[in-house]
């Protein structure tokens, strides 16, 4: 699958090519702050929207080798004649793990964002059943929309985020960009993690990043981490929940900044 993408700064930039993979029901530019901030640095930043999110196609399968090959052939068309930093958030992270468990040829590092290689209980399917009930027809304006959905998704901070996905054009009915239907049916494939290919490892330089009052990621991940990335190294940002590059976004910024000094990618 051909995914749309968002790019900022140079085609062609001397340092390399980031992707940033956003997580469930967000899009590429839900991250454009950050990657304006990366550019200035002088990588060419890349933001794709993951399948069935954004301007991307829709598909029935959101496994996670389904999403590692979208992500190959996007490495062609942006990035082939060198490694690439990929880093991705949640399900992006996941999904940017198992491309490098897959192809770890592909990057030239890895930076994971509150997410662990692991199976995770809680189901995110409420959300998008909530989104998906929503009565569209009539809709002109956002706070009407934010008002019907308070009662099913209390957390106004939570709204504001997955209305970000609602179009309400001037000349049409209003829609939602994601495939509330392929998300609710992939959730076990969101939410779970499909074992790697035997002797998979990526032994690049890998950073795990997650928020201190986040439980994403926890002490009894560092051995899964370990085994398949031995190059791990881990960072907690104080004041951080699950989203960790919206809620302390300098902090974020200074610790990948940090890490990506120490990283070298091959000249093309």
């Amino acid at each position: 699958m051909h995914l749309t993408v968002t790019r900022v700064g140079d085609t062609a930039p001397d340092r390399g090519v980031v992707v940033i993979l956003h997580g469930l029901f967000g899009s590429g530019r839900n991250w454009s702050a950050i990657a304006k901030r990366l550019a200035r640095d002088g990588w060419g930043v890349v933001m794709p929207d993951l399948r069935n999110h954004g301007q991307s196609p829709w598909d029935a399968t959101m496994t996670y080798p389904a999403m590692a090959e979208d992500l190959r052939i996007l490495l062609d068309d942006v990035s082939p004649a060198r490694p690439a930093v990929v880093i991705g958030h949640s399900m992006g992270g996941k999904a940017a793990m198992r491309l490098a468990l897959e192809s770890p040829e592909r990057l030239g590092a890895l930076v994971v964002v509150d997410v662990a290689p692991v199976a995770y209980r809680h189901d995110l399917r409420d959300l998008a059943e909530a989104m998906r009930a929503l009565p569209l027809r009539g809709l002109r304006r956002r706070a009407e929309a934010d008002a019907a959905l308070a009662d099913a998704v209390p957390e106004a901070a939570v709204r504001a985020f997955l209305l970000q996905n609602l179009d309400l054009p001037d000349d049409g009915p209003p829609r939602w960009r994601p495939n509330l239907d392929g998300l609710i049916d992939g959730m076990p494939d969101i939410t779970g993690w499909p074992p790697p290919p035997a002797g998979a490892r990526y032994d690049g330089p890998t950073l795990v990043l997650s928020g201190a009052a986040s439980d994403y990621v926890r002490p009894a991940h560092a051995e899964v981490f370990s085994a398949l990335f031995p190059g791990v190294r881990a960072e907690t940002v104080d004041g951080a929940g699950h989203w960790v590059h919206a809620e302390r976004p300098e902090a974020f910024l200074t610790a990948v900044g940090r890490f990506l000094e120490t990283v070298s990618l091959p000249p093309a």
